[in-house]
């Protein structure tokens, strides 16, 4: 029975880790050969037999009767006066099995069982966590804030996962405190060592995705299909539907009524401004779609570049660009195409690129990444409001703009 106490003293991890009984058998074995192998040389003389429902095991030491002195491997052989004190009547060349306690591997090879046990089952443990969690990719998960980082939140799931929410998977504006539920889409998993690191992600597209499917029944049942979405996280995002059935409207069904169906999504994405696109294999169209709210007079397309000049009234010019640059560089990653905007209808403009002896190609790149090709289009607009749109220092700008406006003085 001793036997036993040690072993039901060895499962108290099996509750923690919920590993069946059966499986912890199965560790044990393992563990307990490792153990005979050390202290013996060789195990394959042992037999080790487990009752999984009783959770016992026993191990028995098979060895060959020899002549008193003609030992020569104490762990296979065995004197025949030491045999007769297990069994008065073996002979030499017969076979002796004879039970091994656990006492009998002394303390230390006891305490390194436990240690290799403890070991053997936060392995087997972890590979579970990370082949559970690996299949779930791109699904959206719930897990509660267990300890804030300045650089990452860590949480717990029902189970008592730990994943990770790291600060660039957290949209700007999140404010999370210690007990709070958080929903995000399980970003990436990996082994580091024997642990399992699962990373949730609340700014991947992906995460929108889920969350109209989780909204809006259309999306979850397939007869709205998400095209593709686009997201600078927390300020603008662009979804494109389509629908295979004529009768159904997908912008309408994604939208709602005065934005009742989208303002779950939008609220769990801290207000972020989503807009719903049509989508249409109509290059053209998608591409005037994507610039929405712009309205735009004509565009040329150069597919093989992956580029095209949009043309537009002056007013529009700002629609298109958006806050920030957020619109046209969102409808870029929309359509897969570098986006030109062009303005028709002004007289005395000057391309920047006529400034080139000037101003460094590198800073005119800058304004036109986000719409700003032309002097009078970066006059327009304030240098703080520059300041906002590009990654330029303020000096730059006072700079470019004191050169522009010579231009025009002349």
């Amino acid at each position: 029975m001793e036997n036993l106490a040690l072993i039901e003293s060895f499962s108290e991890f099996k509750d923690d880790k919920l590993i069946d009984r059966v499986t912890l058998m199965v560790i044990l074995e393992e563990v307990f050969r490792n153990t005979l192998k050390r202290k013996y040389g060789n195990d394959e003389n042992f037999d080790i037999i487990i009752n999984p429902d009783k959770g016992d095991l026993e191990i028995w030491r098979n060895r060959v009767v020899v002549e008193d002195g003609k030992v020569e491997d104490a762990n296979e052989e065995i004197e025949l006066t030491e045999a007769k004190k297990i069994e008065p009547d073996f002979e030499v060349g017969e076979d002796v099995s004879e039970e091994v306690k656990l006492i009998d591997l002394g303390r230390r090879s006891i305490m390194s069982l436990r240690q290799n046990l403890v070991a053997k089952i936060f392995e087997y443990d972890s590979t579970n966590i990370f082949n559970q969690f690996k299949d779930r990719v791109g699904d959206i998960y719930t897990a509660e804030v267990h300890h804030i980082r300045s650089r990452e939140v860590i949480l717990l799931d029902d189970d008592g996962n730990e994943l990770i929410l790291p600060k660039d998977k957290q949209i700007p504006n999140d404010f999370f405190r210690k007990g709070d539920n958080v929903r995000g889409v399980i970003d990436t998993v990996e082994l580091r060592g024997n642990k399992p690191r699962i990373i949730l992600s609340r700014t991947s597209p992906v995460f929108l995705e889920k969350l109209f499917e989780q909204e809006i029944p259309e999306v979850f049942d397939g007869l709205i299909t998400i095209k593709k979405a686009v997201r600078i996280p927390g300020e603008k995002a662009k979804v494109a539907v389509d629908s295979y059935d004529d009768r159904i409207d997908p912008v309408g069904a994604c939208v709602g009524m005065k934005g009742s169906r989208i303002h779950g999504v939008v609220r769990e994405l801290g207000n972020e401004n989503i807009d719903v696109i049509n989508y249409t294999n109509n290059l053209q169209l998608f591409i005037t779609r994507s610039l929405s709210p712009a309205k735009i007079n004509s565009l040329k397309i150069d597919e093989d570049n992956k580029r095209v000049q949009v043309f537009l009234d002056p007013e529009e010019v700002s629609k298109a660009i958006g806050k920030g640059g957020h619109n046209i560089r969102l409808a870029g990653k929309l359509t897969g195409f570098d986006i030109d905007v062009y303005r028709e209808g002004m007289e005395e403009d000057v391309e920047l690129t006529e400034f080139s002896d000037e101003i460094e190609e590198w800073v005119i790149e800058e304004f036109k990444k986000v719409g700003l090709d032309t002097a009078k289009a970066v006059l327009e607009l304030e240098a703080e409001d520059l300041l906002k749109r590009t990654d330029l220092e303020e000096e730059t700008i006072n700079e470019v703009i004191g050169i522009l406006k010579e231009e025009f003085e002349e």
